[in-house]
């Protein structure tokens, strides 16, 4: 992967902090949720519930395609990633550890001390590490539908 596309990649996911994310279900359906978050380089990290449908899904099947996005009025000005990855558990405690510390760094608005919860440990969440394979990064103002494709899983 070339710089320019290294650095448009790592603007993109800095800009964000939520995703869709689609997993397959045991009967085969694909399910998309929203889920918010966290990176180091292009390994995305996210969270959720022990026994959520998405932690199920996972079980079952690791692939999952995830778009990271925003709205905007100006049709040129579109731009996003899309990836096929790999999803799977966070079970080193510190490494967990270190993505919740991440996503709170994610939300330096946010004053923990006022939620109406406290922070999840990491035995209280399902933590997802996702690699790339295929990231497809979306940009209009190349042109219409303009998207670059980096295989990883040829490198």
């Amino acid at each position: 992967m070339d710089e320019a596309l290294r650095k448009k990649i790592q603007s993109l996911l800095d800009e964000h902090r939520i995703m869709s994310i689609a997993t397959l279900r045991e009967d085969g359906w694909p399910q998309v949720t929203t889920v918010g978050y966290v990176h180091e380089g292009i390994t995305l990290y996210f969270l959720c519930g022990l026994d959520s449908q998405k932690a199920r899904n996972l079980a079952h099947d690791n692939r999952v395609s995830l778009t990271i996005d925003h709205d905007t009025s100006d049709l040129m000005a579109i731009s996003g990633l899309s990836m096929a990855a790999h999803a799977e558990p966070v079970v080193d405690r510190d490494e967990a550890q270190k993505v919740l510390d991440l996503l709170v760094q994610a939300y330096p608005e946010q004053d923990t001390a006022k939620l109406d919860m406290e922070m999840p440990s990491p035995e209280d969440v399902r933590i997802f590490r996702v690699t790339p394979t295929v990231i497809s990064v979306l940009d209009y103002s190349k042109g219409f539908g303009h998207t670059d494709l980096v295989d990883l899983s040829v490198a």
